[in-house]
């Protein structure tokens, strides 16, 4: 059962896919209207966020997300003809908003590399929702005015060192940290403002350049995050060793430029947000190991061939497409996405442990970070 607030109505959920499985299950009758608004999930989490890959590849193979050894020049990347179309990602994300969407991030792997994506950006854009984007910054450059101009509201930059041979090593694809942040530059005249810089820390290899990176940023409009390295995937070889706690990464930072916790921007951020202690910025925090925020959670992730996953760290998704493309109505969609949702529980973050990493779970070029 889920619950809209607008009416305190309660809905009954009717799903459109079995639970465990994932086969289709029989159609409701025609005379069925699926249920709108928001919806719940069974720990009480509303949908308030969609992630949406609109590409598996990517031009970087950073070592926390697409090894060299895994993606190599023999992977098997999915066809065009399997990716979602432009017109039917706008489709889910228009049903999604009817169930509460507010916020939409495009992600990949490397969204920009997604032809004609200012195309699907104006699209979206008709939809009314904070819409923002993810890029390793490779192309943004060229296309910051593009994307601003068709309608994309944020933009948030993967950059994991200002150090270049550790960037380099990071990205193995031996690329210059100096075209980021020539990028970023380009991107805040353009008009995104603040831009998110987002760095993935992994004990050993970049942790050195934490406090170098937040005293970069510091005072220059942009918000540095610092995300803890996460067992995304299976192909990443992530032990809790590598793990570099936010708390110590506060601490280091705060030991030479002092910080002030703030509190969040909404409900469920998963962003834990400390302020310069001068007023001359702020920086934030990403703990999914240590802090786990499950029980907050509203972020449902479309992956770049269709299927709906309610969690990051998750084994199977639900197909979307094959509704999408045998005919299915909007109200069969709806209650597909309703039924998912309020079938969900997960937790994994909360029960993370060294069994659990080593499950085989979906990368995160597939489905987004």
């Amino acid at each position: 059962m889920a619950h809209d607030f607008n009416s305190r109505i309660v809905i009954k959920v009717i799903p459109l896919f079995d639970s465990r499985s994932g086969a289709a299950l029989p159609r409701p009758p025609a005379a069925y209207v699926a249920p709108t608004g928001t919806v719940l999930d069974t720990r009480g989490r509303s949908l308030r966020d969609l992630r949406i890959s609109v590409t598996d590849r990517c031009n970087f193979r950073c070592v926390y997300c697409m090894p060299k050894d895994v993606f190599d020049s023999d992977y098997q990347f999915l066809p065009h003809t399997d990716l979602l179309t432009f017109e039917e990602i706008t489709r889910v994300a228009r049903i999604a908003k009817d169930h509460g969407v507010e916020k939409i991030r495009l992600t990949g792997g490397e969204p920009l590399l997604r032809k004609s994506l200012e195309r699907l950006i104006e699209m979206l854009a008709k939809l009314d929702l904070d819409l923002t984007l993810t890029t390793n910054g490779s192309a943004l450059a060229q296309k910051a005015r593009s994307l601003y101009d068709a309608g994309l509201n944020r933009v948030t930059v993967s950059l994991d060192s200002l150090d270049d041979a550790t960037f380099r090593a990071m990205n193995d694809v031996d690329y210059p940290v100096q075209k980021v942040l020539d990028a970023i530059a380009t991107a805040a005249a353009v008009g995104f403002k603040p831009i998110k810089v987002n760095a993935v820390v992994k004990r050993g290899v970049n942790d050195h350049d934490i406090v170098n990176m937040a005293r970069h940023f510091k005072g220059s409009g942009q918000v540095l995050r610092f995300i803890e390295f996460m067992d995304v995937g299976a192909s990443n070889g992530w032990r809790m060793d590598d793990v570099i706690p936010s708390a110590e990464v506060i601490a280091r930072i705060h030991a030479e430029l002092p910080l002030q916790p703030i509190d969040p921007n909404y409900s469920g951020e998963v962003a834990e947000r400390w302020r310069y202690a001068d007023g001359s910025g702020e920086i934030g925090v990403i703990s999914s190991v240590t802090q786990a925020f499950c029980s907050t959670c509203t972020r449902a992730r479309l992956s770049t061939e269709g299927k709906l996953y309610t969690c990051l760290f998750a084994t199977t998704g639900h197909d979307l497409r094959g509704l999408l493309r045998t005919g299915a109505r909007d109200a069969d969609i709806a209650a597909a996405m309703a039924g998912i949702w309020a079938q969900r529980a997960d937790r994994y973050s909360e029960v993370r442990t060294a069994q659990t990493a080593g499950m085989k779970k979906i990368e995160m070029s597939y489905i987004g970070g």
